[in-house]
Parts: C-alpha cells; sequence; structure tokens
C-alpha cells in the first residue's frame, strides 16, 4: 500500500498504474489538483466514499487524511497528473486577492472541480514533458505551477479562501478525529499536527481520554471493528482487514487471534 506523506514530493507528479490497482493512503501539506487521464479512482474519508473518472479534475485539500484506490482501464492504464501546489507560490501570488475574513466554507477533503478547456490544454501541455523524463524542475517549475494556480483562480474564483488559507490546524476534539480516522496508517506526528497539539501534548491528552498509548489503542480499535464487521455484516477476513486498516494479513490474523482467542473466520 502507497503512503503519500512527503513533504519533499515532486510538485507536478505524473502517475502511471497498469494491470492491478493500486490503493493507499494520502497526507500532504499542500492543496493538489488531479487531472485523470484514464482510468478510475475511489477516494475514501470520513465514512464516504467518491469515484472519479477520465477527464475528471479533482481538488484534495491540504491537511486531511484520505485513502485511494487507483483502477487501470481494461486493457490499459490508470494515468493521471497531479499539481502540488507549494505555500510559498500562494504566498507570491495572493496579493491582487482580497481574501474574505468570513468563516471558510467546509469542504469535502477532495472535490469534483467543473471541467474547464484550459486546465485541459494545460494538462496536456504537461505531457511531453512528463512522458520523456517523469519530471519538471527548475525554473520551468515554477511558471508551471504558477500558471495552474491562475488558471483555478480563473475557473473557480469562489475559492480563492480555501486556496489562500495559510493558518495552520487549530486544536480540535482528539477523541472524535481518533474515532474517525484510526483506520489510517498515519504515525503520531501527523495525527498531532491535524489535532492541532505538539507531538507531547498529543500523548497527554489522549491518555487522558483512553489511558492507553495510542499505539494500542489504534490496534484494538481496529479489531474491535473487525470483529463487529465479520458477526453483523458478515465479511469474509480477507476483506475486513483491508476495511479496519492493516496492512498485512498475518498480523492482523495474529492480533485477532491473541484478542479474541479465536480465528477470524471463527466468528
Amino acid at each position: 500500500m502507497a503512503n503519500t506523506t512527503d513533504p519533499n514530493l515532486p510538485q507536478i507528479v505524473y502517475s502511471c498504474v497498469s494491470k492491478r490497482a493500486v490503493d493507499g493512503e494520502l497526507f500532504i501539506r499542500q492543496h493538489v489538483i488531479d487531472y485523470i487521464i484514464s482510468g478510475r479512482s475511489e477516494v475514501y474519508f470520513g465514512g464516504k466514499s467518491q469515484v472519479y473518472m477520465t477527464g475528471d479534475f479533482r481538488f484534495a485539500v491540504k491537511n486531511r487524511l484520505s485513502k485511494f484506490v487507483k483502477q487501470p482501464v481494461e486493457s490499459g492504464e490508470y494515468r493521471s497528473i497531479s499539481i502540488c501546489i507549494d505555500q510559498d507560490t500562494l504566498l507570491e501570488l495572493s496579493a491582487p486577492y482580497q481574501r474574505s475574513t468570513a468563516a471558510t466554507h467546509h469542504y469535502d477533503n477532495v472535490f469534483l472541480l467543473q471541467p474547464n478547456r484550459l486546465f485541459k490544454n494545460y494538462m496536456d501541455s504537461l505531457l511531453p514533458y512528463l512522458e520523456h523524463s517523469n519530471q519538471i524542475t527548475g525554473e520551468l517549475l515554477k511558471t508551471k505551477i504558477k500558471e495552474a494556480v491562475l488558471i483555478f483562480l480563473d475557473a473557480n474564483p469562489g475559492l480563492k479562501n480555501l486556496l489562500f488559507d495559510f493558518s495552520e490546524p487549530g486544536k480540535i476534539d482528539l477523541q472524535a478525529f481518533m474515532e474517525e480516522h484510526y483506520q489510517y496508517d498515519g504515525d503520531l506526528q501527523h495525527f498531532a499536527y491535524l489535532t492541532g497539539r505538539s507531538i507531547s501534548t498529543f500523548k497527554r491528552d489522549f491518555e487522558k481520554i483512553y489511558h492507553t498509548t495510542p499505539g494500542k489503542w489504534l490496534v484494538q480499535k481496529k479489531l474491535e471493528v473487525a470483529h463487529l464487521l465479520l458477526k453483523e455484516k458478515k465479511m469474509k477476513p480477507t476483506e475486513v482487514y483491508i476495511e479496519v486498516g492493516f496492512n498485512d494479513y498475518s498480523h492482523f490474523f495474529a492480533s485477532f487471534k491473541k484478542l479474541f482467542g479465536m480465528a477470524p473466520s471463527m466468528v
């Protein structure tokens, strides 16, 4: 399973998947604009799922956790281009846009953008570079990122407050956050950051609520939900371990048997 968390990832990413689907998790501290050239993509967050198809443009909001599946077309490939918009570029371009001080509307972690001919032409212009060397660097990269931002704002002026929101995540209800995001593999640093806490404060607040460590709680929570899905929804163990956030079936099997005294198939 892929895990996209590295802040030093290339700012323009060309993805090509063939033969079989690829799944993973996404956490990145930059807004991302995606264009699906071919294939099908599913995104999961907050108990909901969204499907994106060939030709779709979508926007991924920074500082959010999501799961994804990239599915190639039959006898073909999944191909996409992702534009990661760095904060320095946004700060440089933000001056002419008067950002409202009103509360920002809540947006889904990922949402569909309306089709736009300029954006399609822009993405097409990147392909010769990406298909040849899989990356764009230097001044050309900076220019292309700025161009993406300007086209985005021209097509979506109502999203300027979201795009130019430079605030860090504020302190939020830790328990509510963990109950919603227990399936993720994000390390404690990510959980702490997204709940508006330092690592030490996160651990201290977590201990007050759950009376155990985050690592132990996450494993037990996943196993308890797995037991419920096996018993109530009659799901297969090979389906359940992925559903609750385990990456390895043998680890899931051993942990489940240790906690419940039986194999998952015996529930």
